[in-house]
């Protein structure tokens, strides 16, 4: 390298600093504490139950606000999580925080890379990260990573006047480079900024959820106050109506539903955590349990981002243990530490090399190294470099092949008259095969996706015929069926691209991300996996993204997943984890959904009836808890692998339209019979909340099919503790002493009849469900 550059003097970057042309760090790309808060506090659910508290609060019978205890825990769980994971992923830069060196009045110094400036010259050596984008002005041979912006992990070497930009890393060599971008005007600020909205939840459940909530929000606001109105009108008792219509409205909000999937969720993300993988949105680990199409990248996820010693293909008269010996010969003569060399010392361990009479390092602009022993030279490099005119005919053809495989094809060559440049006439001794290694589990990792029913693509920046090559190895189904994206044109099909390749090689950012919506053309649930800038469009079009923490911040702050040890392996209990907690939600929804459908029908009956809602918020409460909110927790943990599919709505109306129903039915027959016996209101609220819960478990013991030990111990619990919420601890939920042979006559065979009744309510709305489907698929 010649004379050391000048740099910037004081004055001059005193300059660039009042002109504002220094590298001002991007905003995150997280939202704030303040926002995360505010945006889980602030919600129509809170609103909504907060009002009815105020309200309750001024009945003075503060028993009936445990129901904000839910809302409460609701808010905290959300708000924890996130606030958790924005910490975590704020602590990955986006560029390494490293000191940078710079030259400034012709001295080298150290400043922090905020306080870089456009026009400063950088000192680039191997092993550092470049900060800003850049100008190389004095080199004698420089090696750049730019996969964190291309996909392409084949190093570039860099000239006199190249551009080198921010996020590359330098795998060898030294340069001076002149600084000609700074902040938000370097490319991968440009990259990160482009997608800075905030990515929508796609979470169907809590969506439908909250659909729920909104469409009730405007039913029950509306149905609460003339349930107020009508009972004031006929008792004057403030207290009884503000109660009675805080329970219709209460009931019709399924507040436990919203607490038990973000319990269950966090508990996911918990049990996650605990492998190494960061969840930083909760609603995320549906969509990867939905997840049917896998999109990833090769370095990382296939491969270790390691090269190996594959083979050794020897020339005539040379044995492979000759090629191997004259090939460590010169790595570890030459202490060379980039990956080629690297790869070739862990292939000869412990390796003694000789005294060299002279040694020539890599040159990257003649392409090999070599030694000089006892006279003789000897050469690892480039094939078209160390034979110009090409490779002996018996090997020539086989390099050829091998490089389409998706080899790194070197040659070991020797000479007896030393070495100089241009090189001596050289014997070919043999030829030196590396490859990336794949992980170590990679085969079984691929395996398990496929018997999980999902698709793996592989989008790379990198040769197809070389990815290609590798998915093969990995036995990624129709690895063989690629595609070069340099080469389909501006306006290429990519749903026919999609459907036709398995591999997707010299891929362009927003290639990737065109790949991705084409996949969601096609009705795909679609996650992908990624580590660098060039990453980023396509994680944010994903349904569910994916990053490894080794790659760049850009990705991890948009990512959903997030894995800290960049161990691929891990996505298998990612997937798996995801599955078992949706599956298991849907599946005690319908638990909750009976008291918002019959709250719902009641207070619509009971108003145009003109009579009083039949139960207190007080009364639900035991039964929401026992049959209701424990078990739903304890079935939402179960194992339950397989791919979520199905319609939310339908499956749990068909459990739970039939209990509502019924216990619509048992309250208008028990508002009839208190009316004929003259029975008082907490009686019949007693004994409706009595069937309720009879209602309940059935309901329970449906959603727990199939039963093991396990489950029936769980239903005899809740049994029993039923039991003692209506004998033993009647009086604190406001409910009458059921020890009256009385009233025993009357709900015990309205107790029996619930089973039959729920068994034929239950055929009935199951064959309507299925024709109204069967009319909608006919038109």
């Amino acid at each position: 390298m010649t004379k050391k550059p000048m740099g910037l003097t004081q004055a001059e970057v005193q300059a660039q600093f009042d002109a504002g042309h220094h590298n001002l760090p991007l905003k995150p790309l997280t939202r704030t504490v303040r926002q995360i808060i505010q945006d889980n506090t602030l919600t129509l659910f809170n609103v909504v139950n907060f009002v009815i508290g105020i309200l309750i609060i001024t009945t003075g019978r503060l028993s009936n606000l445990l129901f904000l205890f839910i809302a409460v825990i609701n808010t905290v769980i959300g708000t924890f999580q996130e606030i958790r994971s924005k910490h975590q992923i704020d602590k990955l830069s986006l560029v390494a925080t490293a000191k940078t060196k710079v030259i400034r009045d012709g001295q080298e110094d150290e400043i922090d890379q905020s306080q870089i400036v456009l026009g400063d010259v950088i000192v680039l050596r191997r092993g550092d990260q470049v900060p800003v984008d850049g100008r190389i002005t004095i080199t004698d041979g420089l090696s750049c990573d730019e996969s964190q912006l291309t996909g392409e992990s084949i190093p570039i070497e860099k000239g006199n006047g190249d551009q080198v930009f921010s996020g590359s890393f330098i795998l060898a060599g030294k340069a001076f480079m002149e600084v000609t971008a700074v902040g938000k005007d370097t490319s991968v600020s440009k990259i990160a900024l482009s997608v800075k909205k905030e990515k929508k939840n796609n979470s169907q459940l809590l969506k439908t959820i909250n659909r729920i909530i909104q469409v009730l929000t405007y039913i029950l606001i509306p149905l609460g106050i003339t349930l107020f109105m009508v009972s004031m009108l006929k008792r004057g008792d403030y207290n009884r109506a503000i109660l009675s219509a805080s329970a219709a409205m209460l009931g019709m909000i399924p507040e436990g539903l919203v607490l038990l999937t973000n319990v269950a969720l966090a508990v996911s993300a918990r049990n996650l955590a605990q492998k190494r993988v960061l969840v930083r949105s909760l609603p995320a680990i549906e969509s990867l349990a939905r997840v049917d199409v896998l999109c990833l990248d090769k370095t990382g996820t296939i491969t270790s981002g390691k090269l190996k010693l594959a083979d050794i293909v020897t020339a005539d008269s040379f044995t492979k243990d000759e090629v191997k010996q004259a090939a460590a010969q010169i790595v570890y003569a030459l202490n060379d530490d980039n990956e080629t060399a690297l790869a070739l010392k862990d292939a000869v361990p412990d390796f003694k090399s000789q005294p060299v009479e002279a040694s020539f390092p890599f040159d990257s602009a003649y392409k090999w190294s070599g030694i000089v022993i006892s006279g003789q030279g000897l050469v690892l490099g480039a094939p078209e470099f160390v034979f110009p005119d090409g490779l002996p005919d018996q090997l020539a053809k086989q390099a050829e092949n091998y490089t389409h495989q998706g080899y790194r094809v070197l040659v070991i060559a020797k000479s007896t008259k030393g070495l100089s440049h241009p090189l001596p006439a050289m014997t070919l001794m043999g030829l030196v095969l590396i490859t990336d290694e794949l992980r170590p589990r990679a085969v079984d990792t691929f395996a398990f996706f496929k018997d999980q029913d999902v698709t793996l693509k592989v989008i790379s920046g990198d040769n197809p015929a070389t990815v290609a090559s590798i998915a093969q190895r990995a036995k990624i189904e129709n690895a063989d069926s690629y595609v070069d994206m340099s080469k389909v044109g501006e306006k290429a099909d990519f749903v026919s691209l999609t459907r036709e390749n398995t591999v997707f090689g010299r891929v362009t950012p927003e290639q990737k991300r065109h790949l991705i919506m084409a996949l969601q053309e096609q009705h795909h649930t679609v996650a992908m996996t990624g580590d660098g800038v060039n990453d980023v469009p396509a994680l944010r079009q994903a349904d569910c993204s994916v990053a490894m923490a080794s790659g760049s911040e850009a990705a991890s702050s948009i990512a959903e997943f997030v894995l800290l040890d960049s161990n691929f392996e891990a996505m298998t209990g990612v997937l798996n984890e995801g599955r078992r907690v949706i599956n298991n939600i849907q599946r005690v929804a319908s638990m909750y959904l009976v008291k918002t459908i019959y709250s719902v029908l009641l207070s619509i009956i009971y108003l145009c009836l003109m009579l009083d809602y039949p139960i207190i918020p007080i009364n639900l409460t035991p039964i929401s808890a026992v049959l209701v909110a424990v078990p739903s927790f304890f079935l939402a943990l179960e194992p339950n692998f397989q791919r979520v599919s199905g319609n939310f709505m339908h499956s749990t109306l068909s459990v739970a339209a039939p209990a509502a129903i019924s216990v619509v039915l048992y309250n208008l027959f028990l508002t009839l019979l208190s009316k004929l016996m003259g029975l008082d209101y907490n009686t019949t609220a007693t004994m409706s909340s009595i069937l309720i819960a009879v209602v309940s478990f059935n309901v329970l013991l449906s959603v727990s099919k199939p039963y093991n030990s396990y489950k029936i111990f769980m239903l005899a619990a809740c049994a029993v503790a039923t039991v003692v919420v209506f004998t033993v601890l009647h009086r604190p939920f406001s409910f009458v002493n059921i020890f009256d042979w009385h009233l025993a006559l009357i709900y015990c065979p309205l107790i029996v009849s619930t089973f039959p009744v729920y068994w034929l309510v239950g055929r009935t709305v199951q064959r309507f469900l299925l024709w109204n489907e069967h009319r909608k698929q006919n038109g």
